[in-house]
């Protein structure tokens, strides 16, 4: 038997151990090497990198959102301010018990919401633990004082001042002012695309309407920031550095209130629009939407009940009716229809022609009737435009063409906006065989063309471009880019910056027509014209033209009857005007829903605006809304809706 000695390799034993031990030295080696090259590779070459996030860790920027700048009218009376109310506020970071828990201890103490917390929430996720965010706002003194006695039970919780935003004049204005509400995702992502979101760490409102909204960057400011050292449990320790912010810069409005008040008053329950312009400028004195709406309702969230009652209510307070509201221009369209034809060579003084109350087109029976039955006799441009007789401007129309007639009027400012400093206007509609080709797929018909003669049809205008035509027409054809604001105010400085006045358009007219067109329009006012009785004793002397627009059609052999007709089915009421005549200082358009009659109720309206605009004559108290008619001054009947 062999020995265990003999059966044994030492050799071959010991080179294979040595071999495992070199081969685990080798490894060990490797790993050494990896972590000693990665150790080089994050101290040397991301060691800036790595630096900067463990001192974002160690420092934060805590953002100081700036005061809202004003919005002031023409004589400094405040239409829009900052004012500071008592906040309920936490800071998550200091709480002791669970943020939950705490705001359910203190709903025992005051009112708190499904929408206070539902508010919270979303603040929570926008912001750090250690920033105060708001769980009830506009605390009253016995709220405040409840919450101020049991604060020792409440660690990371405080009453604050903050500032929000009110509007001290309410109702006044609204729909020029507008409002600001709360940051939704829609304005995040508006301001992602704009580059403005680190400007607005920290902000919770925004412009939502209005000049609020035009001039968001002019009034917001600049967002300033402190430098906070905390610790590693997330808690401020101390306040490294502080850039502090720069306020908004306050907006000086050609508006006058006290205009303005007036304006909306004369319109009394009526709905409606008016806006006054000053013709050699564009500045706007008086913007006025009938119904308007209280703008302090949207700050901090508007309530469900308050939404549904301004939301749902048939007169549409929410609706910017002279941006947005589009109305037939009916006979207040007829000054430019008369100057287009003055100018096309078309009614070149003495002509005139015989009316017998209707218009027929060559071939075919249909009249096209006046609204003044067995017509108005002989009739040139000036009286057509006095009396507002149809048939003269039916005529006009057709020899005109409607290519060449949108063509000239639209130097007026018809079918495009104005560019007024406000969001979401309306372009108003100019019909042309074009347009109607791709909107219906059919083409134009003569008839068509007569009825926009009288401003009927597809014609289509807001009360902002009634308003600016009638300026430009004032202003001899040069055209003034409307504004609101007519300077800016740097909050920081002082220093005023008067916004640059701007020639929007040009037309180069003949004088005499010019002339002559005024010459009508001024006979409106005087006896025999359609608003005799609203010139008979001013103290100076208007340039106007009534209107009425149809809201539903007439057939053929139809009488409109008033007394039949439900309300809201009645003619718009429409009313434009210049004064003085001989040197004009102020431009209106009057636009009254359902009013019936533009001489009767919608010209007292802008009566009342210039006498106080160039007398400074105030309506008295009991004085009506709309006067009743004189029966004193001889007057040609207003005309009302008409076929089509």
């Amino acid at each position: 038997m062999r020995s265990r000695s003999e059966l044994k390799n030492y050799k071959k034993e010991q080179y294979d151990f040595r071999i495992r031990l070199a081969t685990g030295g080798l490894l060990v080696l490797i790993c050494f090497g990896i972590l000693i090259s990665r150790f080089v590779f994050l101290q040397f070459s991301k060691y800036d990198y790595f630096q900067t996030m463990a001192e974002n860790n160690r420092i934060s920027l805590v953002p100081i959102v700036p005061n809202r700048g004003l919005i002031m009218d023409r004589n400094g009376v405040v239409l829009a301010q900052n004012s500071f109310v008592y906040t309920l506020e936490i800071t998550p970071a200091k709480v002791e018990k669970s943020v939950e828990e705490t705001i359910d201890e203190l709903a025992k103490l005051i009112e708190i919401t499904s929408n206070d917390r539902k508010r919270l929430k979303k603040l929570r996720s926008q912001t750090h633990s250690f920033e105060s965010v708001p769980i009830r706002t506009h605390l009253n003194e016995e709220e405040a004082a409840k919450i101020a006695v049991h604060r020792f039970r409440f660690p990371g919780v405080e009453i604050r001042s903050r500032l929000f935003r009110q509007y001290p004049q309410g109702e006044l204005g609204s729909h020029l002012i507008g409002y600001i509400g709360r940051i939704n995702d829609r304005d995040l992502e508006h301001l992602k695309e704009s580059g403005d979101l680190s400007n607005y760490k920290g902000s919770d409102h925004i412009g939502k309407s209005g000049l609020e909204q035009y001039y968001e960057s002019q009034l917001h400011g600049i967002t300033g920031f402190q430098q906070v050292e905390t610790d590693a449990g997330g808690h401020a320790v101390r306040t490294l550095s502080s850039t502090p912010p720069v306020p908004g810069n306050n907006l000086i409005l050609s508006i006058d209130s006290k205009l303005q008040r007036i304006a909306e008053e004369a319109f009394g329950n009526y709905r409606g629009a008016l806006v006054a312009i000053e013709p050699s400028t564009g500045e706007v004195l008086a913007y006025v939407s009938k119904p308007n709406f209280d703008p302090n309702l949207f700050v901090d969230g508007i309530d469900s009940e308050s939404w549904k009652e301004l939301n749902e209510s048939l007169d549409k307070p929410l609706i910017n009716r002279p941006l947005r509201g589009i109305y037939p221009p009916g006979s207040t369209f007829k000054p430019f229809v008369a100057l287009a034809g003055l100018e096309a060579g078309k009614r070149a003084p003495p002509f005139s022609i015989s009316d017998p109350g209707f218009f027929t087109l060559p071939g075919n029976t249909h009249r096209y009737r006046d609204w003044k039955a067995g017509g108005h006799g002989m009739v040139d441009i000036r009286k057509a435009i006095a009396v507002s007789c149809d048939t003269f401007f039916y005529g006009l129309a057709v020899e005109l063409g409607i290519e060449k007639l949108t063509d000239f009027v639209r130097h007026f400012g018809f079918g495009k906006p104005s560019g007024i400093d406000l969001k979401g206007e309306m372009g108003g509609l100019l019909p042309t065989p074009e347009w109607k080709a791709r909107r219906f797929k059919q083409k134009w018909f003569p008839g068509e063309t007569v009825i926009v003669g009288i401003g009927q049809g597809y014609t289509l205008v807001t009360p902002m471009q009634l308003a600016q035509a009638t300026a430009i027409l004032a202003n001899n054809g040069r055209a003034m880019q409307p504004h609101l604001v007519s300077s800016i105010q740097e909050n920081k400085e002082g220093r005023i910056h008067p916004v640059p006045l701007v020639v929007s358009d040009q037309i180069v007219l003949n004088p005499k027509n010019v002339e002559l067109i005024k010459q009508g329009m001024m006979d409106v006012t005087l006896p025999g014209g359609t608003a005799a009785r609203l010139g008979a004793d001013a103290e100076y002397l208007m340039a106007s033209k009534t209107g009425t627009a149809q809201v539903v059609g007439i057939k053929q052999n139809e009488k409109y009857n008033e007394s039949k007709m439900a309300e809201r089915h009645l003619d718009h009421a429409l009313f434009i005007t210049y004064a003085p005549a001989e040197d004009p200082k102020i431009a209106i358009a009057v636009i009254v829903e359902n009013g019936k009659h533009g001489g009767s109720t919608a010209g007292p309206i802008a009566r009342r605006v210039m006498d106080y605009y160039l007398l400074g004559k105030e309506p008295k108290p009991t004085q009506p809304a709309v006067e009743p008619p004189s029966a004193v001054i001889e007057q040609a009947p207003e005309e009302h809706g008409h076929d089509e």
